[in-house]
C-alpha cells in the first residue's frame, strides 16, 4: 500500500470532530440570537391579529351599509355600558380597555347574532361576509378582542393586545400609537372617532 491509501482510510481523528461539533454550535447559536423565533412566532400572531381585526371591522362596516335594519349590540341593548369579548376570565371593561363599560362574556363564534359580537351579520345583503367570528391566537386573559359600540351612532371599536416587540409601543413598526385610538397600550381598530368608546 502506498502512503495516499494509508491516509484514505484514516477517516477524522477527534480533535478535528470536536472542532467541527464547536463550529456547528456557534453557528447555530448565532442563528438563534440573530432570528429570535420566540419573538419571529409573537410576531406571527400579531399579523393574525391584524388581519382578524380588519376582516371584522370590514365586515361590520359591510352589515352597516347594507342591512335593512342595523344592530350593533343584539339583545344586550347596552353599548353604551358593554363591552364584549369571547373570553371568560376577562375582568370588568374587557380587561381595562373600554373604562366605564362592564363585559360581557359570550363564547361563541356565530355570525347570527349569538356570537362574541351580537350582530346579525347573516341580515347583511347577500348574507353573512365571514363565517365565524374570529378569536385571538392565544386568547387567554391578556391576549384577547374586545368589541364596543355606539348604537345611536352607528360606531364601533375592535381591541387586541399586541405581544410582540417589533409591533408594541415604541417598536419598530408600533401599531399601537399611530392607531388612531385613545390608548397607546392596545391595537385599535374601528369607525369611532377617537376610538375611545
Amino acid at each position: 500500500m502506498d502512503s495516499f491509501q494509508k491516509k484514505q482510510k484514516r477517516g477524522f481523528t477527534l480533535v478535528e470532530l470536536l472542532v467541527v461539533i464547536g463550529i456547528l454550535v456557534v453557528l447555530s447559536t448565532a442563528t438563534l440570537i440573530v432570528l429570535n423565533p420566540v419573538e419571529l412566532f409573537r410576531q406571527a400572531r400579531d399579523s393574525q391579529r391584524f388581519t382578524d381585526l380588519t376582516n371584522i371591522g370590514n365586515a361590520l362596516s359591510f352589515y352597516l351599509s347594507t342591512a335593512s335594519t342595523t344592530d350593533l349590540d343584539g339583545t344586550y341593548v347596552g353599548c353604551s355600558s358593554l363591552c364584549f369579548t369571547y373570553v371568560a376570565e376577562t375582568a370588568a371593561s374587557c380587561g381595562g380597555r373600554h373604562p366605564g363599560k362592564t363585559s360581557t362574556v359570550i363564547p361563541l363564534r356565530s355570525v347570527n347574532g349569538a356570537g362574541w359580537i351580537p350582530v346579525r351579520f347573516i341580515d347583511s345583503s347577500g348574507g353573512s361576509p365571514i363565517s365565524a367570528l374570529p378569536i385571538d391566537p392565544v386568547n387567554d386573559t391578556t391576549y384577547f378582542y374586545s368589541y364596543a359600540c355606539d348604537n345611536t351612532e352607528k360606531t364601533f371599536e375592535l381591541d387586541a393586545d399586541i405581544e410582540s416587540n417589533r409591533y408594541k409601543t415604541g417598536g419598530d413598526q408600533d401599531k399601537e400609537t399611530g392607531d388612531g385610538g385613545n390608548s397607546v397600550s392596545y391595537y385599535e381598530v374601528g369607525t369611532d372617532a377617537d376610538l375611545d368608546l
